[in-house]
């Protein structure tokens, strides 16, 4: 029989790695060189335009229209001797993707020729349609109007032959319909509220920045086998298929020798994103087989999260050169390890400082349990707030599955910051110096190991990894502005409480240090049910997490309703983030996506049953029917039951599952047509949650036996074996 799916594996099987050329012996040659920065900002723009500009990147100096006429001329230029045509404003709409509207540089000049216009009006604001974009009713289809505004913190760069200039994107009555907006405007609120903090410590901090270093999991498959799978296609996950024989259980993948064309993938890859300031550092295998990893050095928030929007569209385009898809959903594959973007987090003074270590000494200790003391408060009374931001249909597969975080935001310590917290508490060694420490291996050759101040605890979904947080929960496929415009948030609004709390005290005549103490020690006593160095998957954690009183929903779209909280509504509209419309507007865009990607799941799963699964089970029913009735006319009915028992088992079998899947898929068409009917967004996720989905295990269960029984060379779609095991 003509299978088309071994072709497929035959052309996957046959491909090498494909060839590019470095463009540079050092990187250091090509590094930077499609982003307008500061090295072309020397080259087209005046030291004085220069300097506005630098103001209003560092103190939010409104840029004056005539200085954005000057910045967009050497713009324009240098984009043009890099052969961009066209230019657009780059803007993150609450998809959860990018956006852009390319329009060319050149201008009809009435005399039958052009000529490149790029003013700074075109600069600094242009106006796209705002009505299709996901708004949760704060935009009529009727009421098109938008605008894009340049955001000057992040530097124009250039893919293909277009200037892509950041921007925020939001309504005509002022809303913010994408993520850049509360994001920057969260950032501001922990600078201010951080830094006033820092004055206890240090007068001469006028700064605070938050930082970001994601770490960005994903999968490759080969283009041909990808092809072959409509569910991959159409959601980028496997709605069906067998566990592989062979998985991850040998733990043989992780670290291991990168594949050949992987690395041919990955060298590009970073070519790609040198050429555009991404700094990436780390790559390596992952746990799951043809699954990968890389990670950048740290940078502050809004431009960390720009070079990982950039990332994930250049790695689509570089992996299709190389004849492989990229998967970034959190769980294409059942059994095995989902993709997460590990986001660390943290805090840093324009002074050097980062508040997130200990220091050396007793004023620096002392700060250190400041922040962090603030941190986990912040993470305690809004731990709803903060999964609430993670929570995704996809990353629902993922969520306390195969080493990924449980649904339950719990911080993990480590045994040293956890007693110097306890010490703080009863008042002992509370300027207690002695955070690290050595690992000596009795070894001759081999140096003592500086040890960090906490263990790594993977089922923790926020932990503190030494000097930083690292918000283990985030999805692969998530535009992280959401989850760290929450932690910039609750922690900005946690700050200017505490500040509150310490200059009360002190105005009373107590001293700072002893106000700050006190406090801290409130704060600590209040949050330690955040606290938990344990086991996040086990029974027992989750029954004490209740106790604790810890959000543990596991609904996605009841967990949405943490947003729309008296505590929430209070921490965003306070530290003017978000206001009350634009919360409950994001509510109804998160559980209108819920249901539209539940929805294409259950119409994919349909049609894959119908059309693919069932019509060759049938049809290998069929031939075994075929090999009884042979028999019969070969062998005597005294014998025929003992010999034609096995395929008669297996007849009955396939018959059962055929119908099993016949039944269901009926039921859920008829159960989707119902829902979709629903006005209500949140009740029609709800309805989506509770009795839909559980249709899709119960489908794939049937469907993956059908797998194991129907012939190999019959079946029709690409299996895990086949697919996850990169040559």
């Amino acid at each position: 029989m003509d299978n088309i799916r071994f072709k497929a594996i035959e052309t996957a099987m046959s491909r090498e790695p494909v060839t590019f050329k470095v463009p540079a012996k050092s990187t250091s040659e090509y590094y930077g060189c499609k982003v307008f920065n500061k090295v072309q900002m020397d080259k087209y723009l005046s030291k004085k335009t220069i300097q506005i500009l630098k103001d209003t990147i560092d103190n939010g100096i409104a840029l004056d229209r005539t200085v954005a006429d000057h910045v967009a001329a050497g713009m324009k230029q240098w984009a043009m001797e890099m052969g961009a045509t066209h230019y657009t404003h780059w803007f993150h709409p609450l998809t959860g993707g990018t956006a852009e509207k390319h329009d060319a540089f050149s201008e009809p000049n009435g005399f039958g020729s052009s000529m490149e216009e790029f003013s700074g009006k075109l600069l600094v604001q242009q106006e796209p349609d705002a009505s299709s974009f996901p708004n949760g009713g704060l935009r009529n289809t009727f009421e098109a109007r938008g605008y894009t505004a340049w955001d000057a913190s992040s530097p124009a760069f250039i893919i293909g032959d277009t200037l892509c200039i950041p921007t925020v994107f939001i309504s005509y009555t002022g809303e913010a319909l994408d993520h850049k907006t509360p994001l920057l405007k969260s950032i501001d609120a922990v600078n201010k509220a951080a830094t006033e903090v820092c004055k206890y410590f240090d007068p001469e901090v006028s700064k605070v920045t938050s930082f970001l270093g994601w770490e960005q999991e994903y999968f490759l498959v080969d283009a041909a086998l990808f092809s072959q799978r409509p569910d991959l296609v159409l959601t980028e996950r496997t709605l069906m298929g067998h566990e592989s024989a062979k998985n991850q259980q040998l733990e043989d993948h992780y670290f291991g020798s990168i594949p050949l064309r992987a690395m041919a993938f990955m060298q590009e890859l970073e070519v790609e994103c040198y050429k555009l300031s991404i700094p990436i550092k780390t790559r390596h295998n992952e746990v799951a087989p043809s699954q990968f990893e890389l990670a950048p050095v740290y940078e502050e928030v809004n431009l960390a999260v720009d070079h990982n929007l950039i990332l994930m569209s250049i790695m689509k385009k570089v992996a299709a050169k190389h004849h492989f898809r990229v998967l970034l959903h959190e769980k294409p594959f059942k059994g095995v390890n989902g993709s997460g973007k590990h986001c660390n987090w943290s805090l840093g003074t324009n002074t050097g400082v980062n508040l997130m270590s200990p220091g050396k000494t007793s004023e620096e200790y002392l700060r250190f349990l400041t922040y962090m003391v603030n941190v986990l408060a912040a993470v305690h009374k809004n731990n709803g707030l903060l999964k609430a931001s993670i929570a995704s249909a996809s990353n629902a597969h993922r969520l306390g599955a195969n080493e990924a975080p449980p649904a339950i935001i719990s911080s993990f310590l480590g045994t040293q910051v956890s007693a110097a917290l306890d010490a703080l508490l009863t008042k002992k060694n509370v300027v207690k110096t002695d955070v690290s420490s050595g690992l000596k291996l009795n070894l001759p050759q081999i140096p003592e190991i500086l040890l960090d101040n906490t263990d790594r605890n993977r089922t923790s979904p926020f932990a503190f990894t030494g000097n930083r947080f690292e918000f283990r929960a985030v999805g692969s496929s998530a535009n992280c502005a959401m989850p760290m415009m929450v932690v910039n948030t609750i922690v900005a609004y946690q700050l200017a409480e505490f500040k509150k709390e310490v200059d009360k005290k002190i105005g009373k005549g107590m001293k700072t240090e002893e106000a700050i103490i006190e406090v801290l020690q409130g704060y600590m006593r209040e949050c330690k049910g955040i606290c938990f160095d344990g086991n996040g998957y086990s029974d027992e954690w989750k029954a004490e997490a209740k106790k604790r009183g810890l959000d543990c929903e596991t609904s996605v779209p009841k967990i949405y309703d943490s947003f729309t909280t008296e505590q929430s509504m209070k921490v965003f509209t306070e530290t003017g983030v978000l206001t009350k419309v634009e919360v409950e507007a994001r509510n109804e865009v998160w559980w209108e996506l819920y249901s539209k990607k539940i929805e294409i799941e259950a119409r994919v799963l349909r049609d894959l049953s119908s059309n693919h699964i069932l019509p060759v089970a049938t049809r290998y029913q069929s031939v075994l029917l075929d090999n009884v009735s042979r028999m019969k006319s070969i062998f005597p009915e005294s014998k025929l039951k003992d010999l034609a028992k096995c395929q008669l088992r297996i007849i009955e079998d396939i018959s059962k599952h055929i119908a099993s899947v016949r039944k269901m898929s009926y039921e859920m068409s008829e159960l989707s047509d119902e829902l979709t009917s629903i006005e209500d967004e949140r009740e029609k996720a709800i309805g989506y949650h509770d009795r839909l989905v559980p249709y899709f295990d119960k489908i794939r269960e049937h469907i993956d036996e059908l797998e194991t029984i129907v012939d190999d060379q019959m079946w029709p779609l690409p299996k895990y074996r086949e697919m996850m095991f990169i040559r």
